[in-house]
């Protein structure tokens, strides 16, 4: 996440407003073309959940490649998709970049998003982008347990996420259940041992865990022993790490085994708006992002993302992705709706 929001309060009323609100855009057709369309000197509005230094940073690499200047909001993305879900075709937003795909998919079941220009999603893997080919996957990252270095955690780290509602966590994890990072997870416990199961889950890491408002606040009570260990996406680390120095990193993460439900592998995604007064500048950053210079900048950037594009690689010191896991379907991870109403069920969201 790009701060210390509490972003499922936001995307709470996100789902509550996709159940309430009828269509409010007129479904994507196919892409426009940039040909012949002087796109310099025009100005795009992009509503971005993503890391905002890093988004900054492309925006400018974008506009100093095209001369479309970029107009950036950066705030939590479920409260974005909210405000775009309210604001309806009088949204200024042209491009919305997601964190997760659950925000973009509740956006394109109301039709509020255009169809990607072909070109653009072939620069990426299918599996990566959306199957109806509404949005584009821009970055992947991948969910972790991060441990007090030295503690039982970290020397004997869970095998599995599902063991972290097991008695012996008890007293020793923290989890932040409103981050749009941990919701995914829920789902994906759901699709590998069913609602019931899902649900027993969430009541062990209740009973187990001590709650933190946002991944930064538990990577840092894990970093100082508060805890032994919670789940986190594995970026945070990295951003620990680089803030404190390594003689101040007191933590180490540990993956869970390809295939366990802990061993999320998600995407952020970007779309344009079908409502966008400017379609084809719009689409034109679409495909920056999906382009090589766009992926090097994240590649290179303090995110610690892993880039899509074949040929561009990530940072040294993270694993490769492909030994971790496979990118969860997005279509699989649907609206986040279901993953709400379990962690509301269980206490851990208001």
């Amino acid at each position: 996440m790009p701060g210390t929001v509490r972003p499922l309060a936001g995307l709470s009323l996100l789902a509550a407003c996709a159940l309430a609100l009828t269509a409010c855009g007129s479904s994507g057709g196919s892409a426009p073309t940039a040909s012949g369309t002087a796109l310099a000197g025009q100005t795009i509005t992009v509503y971005s959940g993503q890391h905002e230094q890093t988004v900054k940073a492309l925006a400018e690499d974008f506009t100093r490649r095209t001369g479309i200047k970029v107009e950036l909001r950066s705030g939590d993305e479920a409260e974005l998709a909210n405000q775009i879900l309210q604001e309806g075709d009088a949204s200024p937003a042209d491009v919305f970049y997601a964190e997760n795909p659950p925000a973009l998919t509740v956006l394109g079941d109301k039709g509020l998003l255009a169809k990607v220009a072909p070109d653009t999603l072939k620069s990426v893997p299918a599996a990566d982008s959306s199957g109806k080919g509404d949005w584009v996957g821009v970055s992947a990252r991948t969910s972790a347990f991060l441990a007090a270095a030295g503690k039982g955690a970290d020397t004997a780290p869970p095998a599995s996420v599902l063991d972290l509602a097991k008695p012996e966590w008890k007293g020793r994890l923290g989890i932040a259940p409103s981050e749009t990072d941990f919701a995914p997870v829920v789902t994906q416990v759901v699709k590998a041992e069913g609602e019931d199961a899902a649900k027993q889950w969430l009541k062990g890491l209740k009973d187990n865990a001590k709650v933190y408002d946002s991944n930064e606040t538990l990577s840092a009570a894990i970093n100082s022993g508060e805890v032994e260990g919670g789940v986190i996406d594995h970026y945070y680390f990295y951003r620990m790490r680089d803030e404190k120095g390594a003689a101040q990193t007191h933590a180490a993460l540990h993956y869970f085994p390809k295939g366990d439900p802990g061993s999320l592998v998600d995407v952020s995604g970007a779309a344009v708006l079908a409502h966008g007064k400017h379609q084809a500048a719009a689409q034109a950053f679409l495909g920056y992002l999906a382009s090589a210079p766009a992926q090097t900048v994240i590649a290179n950037s303090a995110s610690y993302e892993y880039p899509l594009v074949a040929d561009v690689k990530g940072k040294p010191e993270l694993p490769a992705l492909d030994g971790i896991g496979t990118v969860a379907d997005p279509a699989g991870l649907g609206d986040g709706k279901q993953a709400l109403a379990l962690l509301q069920d269980a206490g851990l969201l208001q």
